[in-house]
């Protein structure tokens, strides 16, 4: 199984076109220690040739261009893409605002939970998208299944989506009520457990997860590789920065660091990699100077970067 992270930071990317924060101004400025990223996404292929995108972010073209083993083969058809499938963890913009990108009479399959089709369905501007060629396929909650292309041929990638705690977009919570608790366990926000024949283990990709309990301990155990939320380091971030009034529990993001976080709360798990993804702009992790960054990696953890590869 080849897996590439193709977007490492969270909503807006980093730099974000609009913070101004120390973090975004230091990766514009080219400081050697903090690196651009694109927004979240993971691409995978049991052979090489044909992927499966987790996410579609805003960024998609940007990432495509940045990833030869996702552009047209030389020798392919004056239209074509290795790009077999899309598997939506959540109806965030910043993972479902790439599929507008990928609207030019292209097949491929999209996989997603009921309440996420919904959303699609419910946005006439996703009919870019011609159902006759690009299908829409329900996830089944903690279900195995095979990741088909829009024919049905079997591209090899397995996926285990589950139900993880989380929020609802952010676009379909109730402006009238903006104190009330979005949270959702209902599979509004899911993780997946991506394996493929032959290959020496499974990488749970959950780039959004608002807490750890004893089922999702039990779940990750004996993983290969985790790929986890690593929006912020501490919950009030954004606040202590000035960039914002959400922490990151009502934004539906659990803390890197602290007694309930997720280094802790998953420090007893047997994993073989763990990474951090989907990262925030505000983050001090994306500084590899900083001290931030160092605890994360002395408590066994990687910092996703765009162009990151790995093989199972």
């Amino acid at each position: 199984m080849h897996l590439r992270i193709i977007g490492s930071a969270a909503g807006g990317g980093f730099p974000q076109w609009n913070c101004n924060y120390r973090l975004s101004r230091a990766a514009r400025n080219g400081m050697a220690s903090v690196h651009p990223r694109t927004q979240s996404s993971v691409a995978a292929s049991a052979d090489g040739l044909g992927w499966v995108l987790f996410n579609a972010s805003p960024d998609i073209r940007q990432q495509i261009a940045a990833t030869p083993e996702l552009q047209p083969a030389g020798d392919a058809p004056l239209r074509s893409t290795p790009i077999r499938a899309v598997v939506l963890t959540n109806a965030d913009v910043d993972h479902i605002a790439g599929l507008l990108s990928l609207r030019e009479r292209q097949p491929f399959a999209i996989y997603a939970t009921a309440q996420v089709l919904a959303t699609l369905e419910a946005n006439s501007i996703f009919n870019v998208l011609d159902p006759a060629l690009v299908p829409r396929r329900i996830l089944p909650p903690a279900k195995e299944l095979a990741i088909c292309d829009a024919e049905g041929r079997d591209t090899g990638v397995m996926i285990e989506p589950f139900p993880v705690p989380g929020k609802i977009a952010l676009y379909l919570e109730d402006r009238d009520h903006p104190d009330a608790n979005f949270s959702s366990d209902a599979g509004d926000t899911i993780g997946v457990r991506i394996a493929g024949i032959g290959s020496r283990g499974s990488v749970f990709y959950i780039p959004g997860c608002a807490r750890i309990d004893a089922r999702l301990r039990a779940r990750l155990t004996d993983a290969a590789c985790l790929l986890f939320d690593g929006t912020v380091y501490t919950d009030d971030e954004m606040i202590v920065a000035g960039v914002g009034q959400k922490t990151g529990a009502r934004m539906g993001h659990l803390a890197i660091s602290g007694e309930l976080g997720s280094i802790a709360g998953l420090a007893n798990v047997k994993v073989g990699r763990r990474v951090f993804v989907h990262i925030n702009n505000t983050n001090p992790i994306l500084d590899e100077s900083s001290a931030e960054h160092a605890a994360v990696k002395a408590a066994g953890w990687e910092i996703a970067n765009d162009g990151m590869e790995m093989e199972f």
